[in-house]
Order: C-alpha cells, then sequence, then structure tokens
C-alpha cells in the first residue's frame, strides 16, 4: 500500500481518525476529510509527532459541490486517489414515531447523501485507471433493528446498499467496494449515548428492555479495531473481496 493516496471522510475523530493513523502507518499518503477543521488539524499535528503524514482537507460531505472542488485539489496535489474510506457519520436519538424532520434530514445528509457525493466523485475517476478500492463504515444496526436509532440504522442500511449496488457497477473496472459493519466502538459518539451513569460495562452486557443482546467476546471495540478491518478489505490481501459487508462487533448482532 506504500506510496498509493487515500481519502478518508470523518477524520477528525473517532473511527476515521484511527483509520487515516492505520493508513498512514501503512506508508499511504492520507487526505484527511472532515468539516472539523480545529479536530483535523489536532489529529495531524498527532500523527507529526509520531513520524507520520496526513493532509487535512476541511470540507461538507453534504455539500456536493464541495466535494467535487475537493476531490479535484486532493487528485492534484497529492496524486490519484487509489482508496476511499466513507467513515463520516452522525447519529441522533429518537423514537421513529416522535422523530424531528431536521434529525432525520441531518442524518440521511450526512450518513447517505455524503456516501454519495464522495464515492461518485472519487469513483468517477477511479473508473479511467480501471483501479480503486473503496470501503463504507456502515454499521450492524444496518441489519439488526435498533430501539431509538431507526434513523441511524435506516441511514446505515441506505448506505450499504448504495456502496454494493455501486461495487456490482464498477467491478468490470476492477474497482472493489466493501461494507464494515461495526458494532459498539469507544468513540466519542457512543461515549455521548451512555450518558452520565452509563459504561463499557453495560453496553457489554446488553439491554433486554430495548431488545439489545450485549457483547458475547466481552468488551467494547476499540476505533483500531475497525480501521485495522478497513486496512484489509482495501488492501490487496482482499483482491477477491467486493459487494461484501464485514462485521466487527464481537458477535452483538449475532452473525446477522
Amino acid at each position: 500500500m506504500h506510496g498509493k493516496v487515500a481519502l478518508v471522510t470523518g477524520a477528525a475523530g473517532g473511527i476515521g481518525a484511527a483509520t487515516v493513523r492505520a493508513l498512514a502507518v501503512q506508508g499511504v499518503a492520507v487526505a484527511a476529510v472532515d468539516q472539523n477543521a480545529r479536530g483535523l488539524q489536532e489529529q495531524v499535528e498527532k500523527l507529526a509527532a509520531d513520524g507520520l503524514v496526513a493532509t487535512p482537507v476541511a470540507v461538507d460531505v453534504t455539500e456536493a459541490r464541495a466535494v467535487e472542488a475537493a476531490v479535484d485539489r486532493i487528485e492534484r496535489q497529492i496524486g490519484p486517489i487509489q482508496y476511499l474510506v466513507n467513515a463520516a457519520g452522525v447519529l441522533r436519538l429518537g423514537t421513529a414515531y416522535g422523530y424531528p424532520d431536521t434529525d432525520w434530514h441531518k442524518t440521511f445528509a450526512v450518513n447517505v447523501d455524503g456516501v454519495f457525493h464522495v464515492s461518485r466523485a472519487v469513483v468517477a475517476r477511479m473508473v479511467p485507471r480501471a483501479s480503486g478500492a473503496l470501503v463504507t463504515v456502515a454499521s450492524n444496526a444496518a441489519a439488526t433493528p435498533r430501539a431509538g436509532m431507526a434513523a441511524y440504522a435506516a441511514s446505515k442500511a441506505a448506505a450499504t446498499m448504495f456502496t454494493k449496488s455501486l461495487g456490482l457497477e464498477v467491478a468490470r473496472h476492477n474497482i472493489r467496494c466493501n461494507v464494515l459493519m461495526p458494532g459498539s466502538t469507544d468513540t466519542p459518539m457512543l461515549r455521548a449515548m451512555w450518558g452520565d451513569d452509563g459504561s463499557a460495562r453495560a453496553t457489554v452486557e446488553g439491554d433486554p428492555d430495548a431488545f439489545r443482546v450485549g457483547i458475547p467476546l466481552g468488551r467494547v471495540a476499540q476505533p483500531d479495531d475497525v480501521a485495522e478491518a478497513v486496512v484489509f478489505l482495501l488492501s490487496d490481501a482482499a483482491r477477491q473481496i467486493t459487494l461484501h459487508s464485514l462485521t466487527v462487533d464481537g458477535g452483538a448482532s449475532l452473525g446477522a
């Protein structure tokens, strides 16, 4: 993977930031994309302190024109993009029957429209080169119903099927498209769900009242656990894998 170029969205924290680091360790030139410019700069400085390099690119993935311009700039300044990781995402909790329109639209704008905008811009450039690999970070909620998470689950299911349909179209161009489906991962998003009295233990044990089983492996994932799986799906070690969903949740969805 050394010397190739990757674009990673959601790079200012959580799984996105861990993926940027994992790719940089492999010698990949990474364009770290996020709307949080300050968070991006902090991540880039942490990488630099460890002798690693990434280029911060502040852009809102919900804005199609801004995405197109950013991808064009990345290709001109860094090089042709061989790897794309769609890791940008938002989670807003609420019952399906009382969910606010604003939260619904925001969830789909980032989790679905963002995946579409970035994938379209990058893959359109991969096709003439007949080479590339894409991973969309979805969620095990895309295949397992979650109480209070209907919008999130629906958006991740939509992103999953978009990615697989895209992969079917571009397989003839030697472009692979796969989906990573994490479960509970120790990120700011998960910690926000725990609340003041929440804990990793409660997540591991599950919640029968919410029809949610625990985690059979007995631990919450770390962002690095997910990032390493992303690197595998991008790498030549997975060259015969496409249109696939790889679940990384410690068994929480019971193989669904």
